[in-house]
């Protein structure tokens, strides 16, 4: 009985906490999304599902979905392929020291301010006179190109620095997950002629199991919800709405438009899509990783 107790009084500030900071304000706003809320309006009117029928009437909704999705899809390749390389890398370095080395080098752009970083990015790097990138394209003799300004490019643009500001995480991970990888197995794999190639596609990535899955889960999620470069880099979305994604609409219609309302109908649209890839999740942490 006094062991029940104990637990209740550990478990007790957690489930507070969790119900005042995510459960309650989640179904606020799923309640403020029946409404057409102006926070600055006296009357707010309940409007039933027309702001989710609103949505699918909305160009730039739709254009913002697209974004979305193409970031997402883009990024997360990118980042899974670029660090699960660096860290097959820096795990077969000889030398601990240049590994711990290296890890911390690719560690640095993560501890730096995301907001700074962009910062940075955008009056240093991609600015279109004197910037760093087009700086190097003029060594070659190439024309200097509008990295922020142009709609066909934005989005490549975004990505880069998405990808230089993150991929310091999961290359740590990636490289605790590959250390816990049995040598045995590496070493026999050298004795039957196996190249790297062949190593990494039948043993390491296999055997990467849960840790895979959670980075890459934990990425999506991550990049779903990702706003602060898309108001850094891109005034206003793009030209078009160009880099207009659903977290910087939401803030759009929230904060600058004042139309809380139709922000939380497209704020419950993006919670059930990452809400989708964590149960996505879930379900693959239940196979059995063995070795």
């Amino acid at each position: 009985m006094k062991s029940n107790k104990f637990v209740i009084l550990v478990l007790l500030p957690v489930f507070t906490l969790t119900t005042v900071f995510l459960i309650a304000p989640l179904f606020y706003g799923l309640g403020v999304s029946l409404f057409d809320y102006n926070p600055v309006r006296g009357q707010n009117p309940f409007v039933g599902l027309d702001n989710y029928k609103k949505m699918f009437n909305d160009a730039i909704f739709l254009k913002a979905v697209k974004n979305t999705l193409i970031f997402v899809l883009i990024t997360v390749f990118l980042n899974i392929v670029f660090t699960l390389w660096i860290s097959t890398t820096l795990v077969d370095l000889p030398w601990r020291r240049w590994r711990n080395f290296f890890r911390a080098v690719f560690f640095i752009p993560c501890i730096a301010p995301l907001v700074t970083s962009a910062v940075v990015w955008n009056k240093g790097v991609l600015i279109t006179q004197g910037g760093l990138l087009n700086s190097l394209l003029g060594y070659f003799g190439i024309a200097p190109v509008n990295w922020l300004g142009n709609q066909n490019i934005v989005m490549i643009s975004i990505v880069l620095f998405t990808l230089w500001a993150d991929f310091g995480y999961n290359t740590v991970l990636f490289c605790a997950g590959l250390e816990g990888i049995p040598r045995e197995f590496l070493e026999a794999a050298d004795i039957d002629g196996a190249g790297p190639l062949r190593k990494f596609m039948n043993i390491r990535l296999p055997l990467l199991g849960r840790t895979f899955v959670f980075v890459l889960m934990m990425t999506i999620i991550s990049y779903f919800q990702m706003i602060v470069q898309f108001m850094v880099l891109v005034a206003k979305g793009g030209v078009n709405n160009s880099a207009t994604t659903l977290a910087y609409y939401i803030y759009k219609n929230g904060f600058i438009d004042k139309n809380m309302g139709y922000a939380s109908a497209v704020a419950t649209i993006l919670f059930v899509l990452i809400f989708t890839v964590s149960m996505i999740q879930r379900r693959l942490n239940r196979v059995e990783w063995e070795y």
